[in-house]
Protein backbone atom coordinates (compact mmCIF):
# COMPACT_ATOMS: atom_id res chain seq x y z
CA UNK A 1 0.00 0.00 0.00
CA UNK A 2 1.41 3.46 -0.97
CA UNK A 3 1.70 6.27 1.57
CA UNK A 4 -1.11 8.53 -0.19
CA UNK A 5 -3.48 5.66 -0.31
CA UNK A 6 -2.30 4.70 4.03
CA UNK A 7 -3.41 8.52 4.63
CA UNK A 8 -5.82 8.80 2.65
CA UNK A 9 -7.58 5.80 4.54
CA UNK A 10 -6.30 6.91 7.65
CA UNK A 11 -8.13 9.95 7.19
CA UNK A 12 -11.56 8.72 5.72
CA UNK A 13 -11.48 6.42 8.70
CA UNK A 14 -10.84 9.12 11.33
CA UNK A 15 -13.33 11.49 9.48
CA UNK A 16 -16.08 8.72 9.53
CA UNK A 17 -15.47 7.95 13.66
CA UNK A 18 -15.57 11.57 14.25
CA UNK A 19 -18.32 12.27 12.34
CA UNK A 20 -20.45 9.74 13.61
CA UNK A 21 -19.28 10.81 17.17
CA UNK A 22 -20.54 14.91 16.00
CA UNK A 23 -17.36 15.99 16.67
CA UNK A 24 -15.58 16.82 13.35
CA UNK A 25 -14.99 20.49 13.42
CA UNK A 26 -13.37 19.63 17.22
CA UNK A 27 -11.49 16.84 16.04
CA UNK A 28 -10.20 18.51 12.69
CA UNK A 29 -8.89 21.47 14.60
CA UNK A 30 -7.11 20.02 17.20
CA UNK A 31 -5.43 17.20 15.79
CA UNK A 32 -4.51 19.44 12.86
CA UNK A 33 -2.97 21.96 16.02
CA UNK A 34 -1.47 18.86 17.27
CA UNK A 35 -0.11 17.73 14.26
CA UNK A 36 1.61 21.36 13.55
CA UNK A 37 2.76 21.05 16.99
CA UNK A 38 4.98 17.70 16.09
CA UNK A 39 6.15 19.30 13.21
CA UNK A 40 7.61 21.99 15.44
CA UNK A 41 9.17 20.02 18.74
CA UNK A 42 11.51 17.59 17.45
CA UNK A 43 11.60 16.00 20.54
CA UNK A 44 7.66 15.48 20.32
CA UNK A 45 8.03 14.18 17.52
CA UNK A 46 11.16 11.78 18.12
CA UNK A 47 9.24 10.54 21.15
CA UNK A 48 6.43 9.84 19.64
CA UNK A 49 8.23 8.13 16.61
CA UNK A 50 10.99 5.85 18.45
CA UNK A 51 10.15 2.46 18.21
CA UNK A 52 12.56 1.49 20.75
CA UNK A 53 9.90 3.86 23.33
CA UNK A 54 7.22 1.45 24.49
CA UNK A 55 3.48 2.35 23.36
CA UNK A 56 2.61 3.13 26.72
CA UNK A 57 4.73 5.97 27.21
CA UNK A 58 4.45 7.34 23.72
CA UNK A 59 0.29 7.01 25.11
CA UNK A 60 1.77 9.00 28.20
CA UNK A 61 3.08 11.42 25.97
CA UNK A 62 -0.06 11.95 23.68
CA UNK A 63 -2.43 12.53 27.01
CA UNK A 64 0.08 14.54 29.13
CA UNK A 65 -0.41 16.79 25.44
CA UNK A 66 -3.41 16.43 25.05
CA UNK A 67 -4.83 15.55 28.22
CA UNK A 68 -8.77 17.13 29.36
CA UNK A 69 -8.10 20.24 26.82
CA UNK A 70 -9.47 17.86 23.51
CA UNK A 71 -12.22 16.46 22.99
CA UNK A 72 -12.29 12.76 23.47
CA UNK A 73 -12.26 11.68 20.27
CA UNK A 74 -9.25 13.46 19.62
CA UNK A 75 -8.07 11.85 21.80
CA UNK A 76 -8.97 8.27 21.12
CA UNK A 77 -7.90 9.22 17.44
CA UNK A 78 -4.49 10.08 18.06
CA UNK A 79 -3.92 7.35 20.89
CA UNK A 80 -5.02 5.13 17.93
CA UNK A 81 -2.53 6.70 15.10
CA UNK A 82 0.61 6.54 17.77
CA UNK A 83 -0.45 3.17 19.06
CA UNK A 84 -0.32 2.06 15.01
CA UNK A 85 2.79 3.30 14.29
CA UNK A 86 1.60 6.15 12.25
CA UNK A 87 2.74 9.04 14.48
CA UNK A 88 5.26 10.13 11.09
CA UNK A 89 2.17 10.09 8.87
CA UNK A 90 0.10 12.66 11.48
CA UNK A 91 0.73 15.97 9.50
CA UNK A 92 -0.34 14.11 6.36
CA UNK A 93 -3.22 12.49 7.86
CA UNK A 94 -4.38 15.67 9.91
CA UNK A 95 -4.38 17.87 6.57
CA UNK A 96 -5.84 14.99 4.55
CA UNK A 97 -8.62 14.86 7.26
CA UNK A 98 -9.31 18.91 6.91
CA UNK A 99 -9.52 18.32 3.19
CA UNK A 100 -12.06 15.62 3.30
CA UNK A 101 -13.83 17.99 5.56
CA UNK A 102 -13.88 20.78 3.66
CA UNK A 103 -14.59 19.05 0.61
CA UNK A 104 -17.51 17.61 2.25
CA UNK A 105 -19.15 20.71 3.09
CA UNK A 106 -18.06 21.68 -0.32
CA UNK A 107 -15.47 23.72 0.63
CA UNK A 108 -11.75 23.65 -0.15
CA UNK A 109 -8.82 23.48 2.65
CA UNK A 110 -6.04 26.02 2.75
CA UNK A 111 -3.11 26.23 5.61
CA UNK A 112 -2.50 29.52 6.00
CA UNK A 113 0.94 30.96 7.84
CA UNK A 114 0.94 34.23 9.79
CA UNK A 115 3.88 35.63 11.99
CA UNK A 116 1.06 36.16 14.75
CA UNK A 117 -2.09 34.40 15.25
CA UNK A 118 -5.18 35.90 13.00
CA UNK A 119 -8.43 37.11 14.57
CA UNK A 120 -11.91 35.38 13.22
CA UNK A 121 -12.91 38.54 11.10
CA UNK A 122 -9.03 38.85 9.82
CA UNK A 123 -9.46 34.49 9.15
CA UNK A 124 -12.69 35.54 7.52
CA UNK A 125 -11.01 38.18 5.07
CA UNK A 126 -8.32 35.57 4.44
CA UNK A 127 -10.40 33.05 3.06
CA UNK A 128 -13.13 34.60 1.43
CA UNK A 129 -9.38 36.76 -0.07
CA UNK A 130 -8.13 32.97 -1.10
CA UNK A 131 -11.72 31.85 -2.20
CA UNK A 132 -12.31 35.03 -4.14
CA UNK A 133 -8.83 34.10 -6.03
CA UNK A 134 -9.87 30.72 -6.61
CA UNK A 135 -13.24 30.64 -7.29
CA UNK A 136 -14.09 28.55 -4.45
CA UNK A 137 -15.36 28.61 -0.89
CA UNK A 138 -12.09 28.15 1.86
CA UNK A 139 -11.62 26.91 4.68
CA UNK A 140 -8.46 28.24 6.25
CA UNK A 141 -6.83 26.90 9.15
CA UNK A 142 -4.09 29.12 10.62
CA UNK A 143 -0.43 28.08 11.45
CA UNK A 144 1.59 30.83 13.62
CA UNK A 145 4.86 30.70 11.90
CA UNK A 146 7.75 33.69 13.18
CA UNK A 147 9.38 32.91 9.88
CA UNK A 148 6.91 34.43 7.61
CA UNK A 149 7.65 38.08 9.25
CA UNK A 150 4.31 39.66 7.66
CA UNK A 151 1.79 38.74 5.50
CA UNK A 152 0.13 35.33 5.05
CA UNK A 153 1.79 32.44 2.98
CA UNK A 154 -1.02 30.36 1.44
CA UNK A 155 -0.87 26.24 0.64
CA UNK A 156 -4.63 25.43 -1.57
CA UNK A 157 -3.27 21.73 -2.73
CA UNK A 158 -0.03 21.97 -4.35
CA UNK A 159 -0.83 25.72 -5.26
CA UNK A 160 1.01 28.24 -3.21
CA UNK A 161 0.33 32.09 -2.61
CA UNK A 162 3.17 33.96 -1.00
CA UNK A 163 1.66 37.46 0.39
CA UNK A 164 4.81 37.72 2.86
CA UNK A 165 6.53 40.45 3.19
CA UNK A 166 9.70 38.53 2.88
CA UNK A 167 8.65 37.60 -1.13
CA UNK A 168 7.61 41.34 -1.31
CA UNK A 169 11.04 42.40 -0.21
CA UNK A 170 12.55 39.55 -2.34
CA UNK A 171 10.49 40.67 -5.43
CA UNK A 172 11.71 44.59 -5.23
CA UNK A 173 14.88 43.21 -4.62
CA UNK A 174 14.92 41.62 -7.88
CA UNK A 175 13.56 44.46 -9.78
CA UNK A 176 16.17 46.96 -8.40
CA UNK A 177 18.76 44.01 -9.70
CA UNK A 178 17.53 43.98 -12.86
CA UNK A 179 17.65 47.91 -13.15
Amino acid sequence: MSKDSLVRGYAEALYAVAEAEGAIRDVEDELFAFAKAIERHSKLREALTDPALPSDRKQAVVHDILGERTHPVTRRLVALVVEAGRAKEIGRIAERLAAVAAERRQSQFAEVRTAVPLSDAQRRRVADALGKAIGRPIEVKVVVDPSVVGGVVARIGDEVIDGSVASRLQAVKGQLGSV
